[in-house]
């Protein structure tokens, strides 16, 4: 068996942690989710989502049960892992953390930034799922904290954001701004007018890039991708949403320390 191509980012790329941003590709679902759909919430056959993360799993050299993913729903909500757990008693968090090895995290997403962050010196690592509601109501800060909780120090913590939405592909109400403003004063730099007066476009990478500065963090980048426009690399929600497709795939960012 091959394992799935994924991409991987300098900052993470360390003795210490094994990591991966996974495209789409290297998987068995068949269209719409073709081909590594890591999602078990999609309408996917459940054999093909459970062969795609045997996949990711081997990829780190480990077993299916301890490749980890919390039931997303955009919240604010961090929690800290120990060992696995069944699928059907994930807990509903967007943020993982750990200390284990061996166990590896990750965050499903379709254009919401993954983030997977590593404390290479102290041995802890994190993944979490931030779209815009989690980006602007506490999933970084949330996450941040947890890693600290856990014995990771500030100094020594490093961030990624992997592939989502980029601002050319994120369409979004005036209203979207004005909700930004109302609860973060430094987000109007993210928004740019879009091709109505009621319309703009949303920088999420570096609205969350942002984020992560304003901790005090200086390990920190993005890998640039762009869900929405790459079509042959990655899944995306609003791609799907735009081409009347009934159902998307999630891709897998995922961490673990060696």
């Amino acid at each position: 068996m091959s394992l799935p191509p994924r991409i991987l980012h300098p900052l993470l790329d360390l003795p210490e942690i094994n990591h991966g941003f996974f495209t789409k590709l290297g998987g068995v679902s068949k269209a719409p989710y073709h081909s590594l759909n890591a999602g078990a919430g999609s309408k996917d056959a459940p054999e093909a989502v459970a062969e795609n993360r045997r996949r990711i799993a081997a990829a780190f050299g480990q077993t299916p049960d301890r490749l980890l993913t919390g039931y997303q729903v955009h919240s604010a909500r961090a929690v800290t892992v120990n060992g696995p757990w069944p699928t059907d008693q994930r807990p509903e968090a967007d943020g993982l953390v750990t200390r284990t090895s061996g166990l590896v995290l990750g965050a499903l997403s379709a254009d919401c930034a993954p983030i997977l962050w590593a404390d290479p010196v102290n041995g802890v690592v994190g993944a979490c799922h931030a779209g815009w509601k989690g980006a602007l109501y506490g999933m970084i800060e949330a996450e941040y904290a947890a890693l600290i909780a856990q014995g990771a120090q500030h100094e020594h913590l490093r961030a990624v954001i992997g592939p989502c939405i980029a601002q050319a592909s994120y369409e979004v109400s005036a209203d979207y701004a004005a909700t930004f403003l109302e609860h973060d004063a430094d987000s109007e730099a993210f928004f740019r007018a879009g091709p109505t007066p009621d319309k703009r476009f949303f920088d999420l990478p570096g609205f969350c890039l942002m984020r992560l500065k304003r901790l005090g963090l200086i390990q920190v980048a993005a890998t640039g991708h762009d869900t929405c426009a790459e079509a042959d690399l990655f899944f995306s929600n609003r791609r799907a949403f735009k081409t009347g497709e009934g159902d998307y795939g999630r891709l897998i960012s995922a961490i673990a320390l060696r």
